[in-house]
C-alpha cells in the first residue's frame, strides 16, 4: 500500500510537472488578470544555444546564451549539483524521491538550466547560463571555497555578463546560485533589474551543518547517482570538491550569527521573489521567511508537498516568461494580497 501511494504521487507530480502542466503555469505565472500571455513560436521556443568561453577576472569562464530578446537573464546553478534520492540522503520528509538538489555536477549552468535554456521565451529574453569557475566546463582551476566565495562568484558573474555587453540583467539563482544572486543584487545594484530564487540561505544553523554532513562522503551515495558523476568528472575530483564544499560553507557557521549575506539584504533594491519547496531536505524553511523579512518589498512564494527542485528539471510553457516579466517594483507596494496562492496539490489516496 505504501509504495503504491509513492508511485501515484510519483504519477501526480509528472502530470502536475510536464510540459503545460499546472505547476509550470502556477509556478512561473502569476496569473494576473487581463493579462494576456503570448504563445512562443517554434524557432523562439526552441532556438540555437550557443556555447563559448571568455576571459573574466584572471579565468576562462564557459557560459551558453540563446535568445534575441531585450530582457537579459543570468542562471546561476548550485552546487552538489546530484540527483539525491532517499538512498543518498536520507530525509522521510522527501515522500515525492524526485530531484532535491540539482541534477549534474557541481555548478553548471547547462546541467541545472537545460529545461530554461531550451524553452524561455527567446523573443523576449536573452538568456545566459554560465558555470562558476571550477565547475562545469569553467576548468581550469579547480573549484575552491575561500572566505569570500560568494562574494567572488557575484563580480564573475556581473563582470561576465558585462563582458558580454549586457546593460543590465535579471537574475535566477538557486541554491548557493540564490546566494551569489543576493551578493550580486546587494553589491551591483544599479546593474540588477529583476530576481528570483530558490533553495538559498543568508546564514548557516547548526541543523545546516548536520545536513551538509551528511553528505560529505560521495562513496555513501548510491551507485546509481555516482557513477555518472565519476564518468565525467572523476571520482577524485567529485569526491573532493564536495568535502571542500562543505568545508566552505560550514566556514560561516563559525561567523556571528552564522552569517553568509544577512547584512546584505537590505540592501537588495531589485523587485525580488523568493520561493521555497516545502520537502526540500537540505534548506529549511525559516531561511526563505528569513530573507523574505529582510529584503523589502519581496515576494515569498511556498510551494507545498514539493521539492521544489524538480522544477528546475520541467520545461516552462509559454507564460514562463511571466516569473520576471510581472514580478513589479516594491515602491509601488503592490506585493501583499496580490501573490496568488501556492500551488495545492491533491492528497494521492
Amino acid at each position: 500500500m505504501r509504495a503504491s501511494r509513492a508511485a501515484q504521487q510519483r504519477n501526480m507530480v509528472v502530470r502536475l510537472c510536464c510540459r503545460g502542466g499546472l505547476l509550470p503555469r502556477l509556478l512561473f505565472s502569476p496569473q494576473m488578470p487581463k493579462i494576456y500571455v503570448p504563445t512562443a513560436g517554434r524557432k523562439a521556443a526552441y532556438g540555437t544555444v550557443t556555447s563559448a568561453k571568455v576571459s573574466v577576472n584572471g579565468v576562462h569562464l564557459h557560459y551558453q546564451q540563446t535568445g534575441e530578446g531585450e530582457h537579459a537573464v543570468l542562471l546561476l546553478p548550485g552546487m552538489l549539483a546530484i540527483v539525491m534520492k532517499e538512498d543518498i540522503y536520507s530525509n522521510n520528509q522527501c515522500q515525492a524521491k524526485v530531484i532535491c538538489h540539482n541534477n549534474n555536477l557541481p555548478g553548471s549552468g547547462e546541467t541545472d538550466f537545460a529545461p530554461q535554456l531550451k524553452s524561455l521565451n527567446k523573443n523576449l529574453f536573452t538568456v545566459v547560463a554560465w558555470d562558476p569557475r571550477g565547475y562545469g566546463h569553467s576548468r581550469p582551476p579547480d573549484r575552491d571555497f575561500p572566505a569570500d566565495f560568494f562574494e567572488r562568484d557575484a563580480k564573475d558573474a556581473v563582470d561576465l555578463m558585462k563582458t558580454l555587453k549586457f546593460k543590465k540583467v535579471s537574475l535566477l539563482g538557486w541554491s548557493d546560485g540564490g546566494i551569489t544572486a543576493l551578493f550580486a543584487a546587494a553589491k551591483y545594484p544599479s546593474y540588477i533589474n529583476k530576481m528570483v530564487i530558490w533553495g538559498a540561505n543568508a546564514y548557516v544553523t547548526e541543523e545546516d551543518e548536520r545536513i551538509y554532513q551528511g553528505i560529505r562522503d560521495v562513496s555513501k551515495w548510491s551507485e546509481k547517482t555516482r557513477k555518472p558523476l565519476e564518468a565525467l568528472y572523476g571520482y577524485d575530483y567529485l569526491a573532493k570538491t564536495c568535502e571542500k564544499w562543505v568545508d566552505g560553507i560550514g566556514q560561516f557557521k563559525h561567523l556571528p550569527d552564522g552569517n553568509i549575506c544577512r547584512h546584505l539584504l537590505p540592501l537588495v533594491q531589485c523587485p525580488t521573489l523568493i520561493v521555497h519547496g516545502e520537502k526540500d531536505p537540505l534548506v529549511p524553511r525559516f531561511h526563505a521567511d528569513f530573507i523574505h523579512e529582510h529584503v523589502k518589498g519581496s515576494r515569498f512564494w511556498w510551494i507545498q508537498h514539493l521539492c521544489l527542485y524538480v522544477v528546475l528539471r520541467i520545461e516552462p510553457g509559454p507564460s514562463a516568461h511571466y516569473c520576471l516579466s510581472h514580478i513589479p517594483s516594491p515602491r509601488a507596494n503592490v506585493f501583499q494580497g496580490q501573490f496568488p496562492s501556492p500551488p495545492i496539490l491533491p492528497s494521492a489516496h
